[in-house]
């Protein structure tokens, strides 16, 4: 499985309807999932896009790594308070989203699945 770019429309319906639940967190998915909010003339994002994108291959049958373009999905990435990019979010199945700001390299980004996502 590759890396799956999100619009605000399928974020809605994939990952959490903010709109209809603004006060609670429900995780739409079935796996958890990475989102990286990211832009193309990103630096770091350009970075860790490979990363992701080996993570998303190896990891394929156990979690979701989603992409979201900020200069595309403004709103999207203002209703997360995204300031910096990338910033991403780890989803878990259960439980609250935890934010990571920066460039991770790719052995955080295991340790961060295997403990935040898998809960190994």
């Amino acid at each position: 499985m590759k890396t799956i770019h999100l619009t605000k429309d399928e974020f809605l319906t994939k990952v959490a309807n903010y709109e209809a639940n603004p006060q609670e967190w429900k995780y739409l998915g079935d796996k958890p999932a990475i989102i990286d909010f990211y832009a193309d003339w990103c630096g770091p994002c350009k970075t860790i896009a490979p990363i992701l994108e080996d993570l998303a291959k190896e990891y394929t049958d156990k979690i979701y790594v989603y992409k979201v373009n900020t200069e595309q999905e403004q709103e999207l990435a203002g209703a997360f308070g995204i300031r910096s990019i990338p910033s991403l979010l780890f989803v878990p199945m259960e439980g609250s989203p935890q934010m990571a700001m920066g460039a991770l390299p790719k052995a955080s980004f295991k340790d961060a699945i295997e403990k935040v996502l898998l809960g190994k």
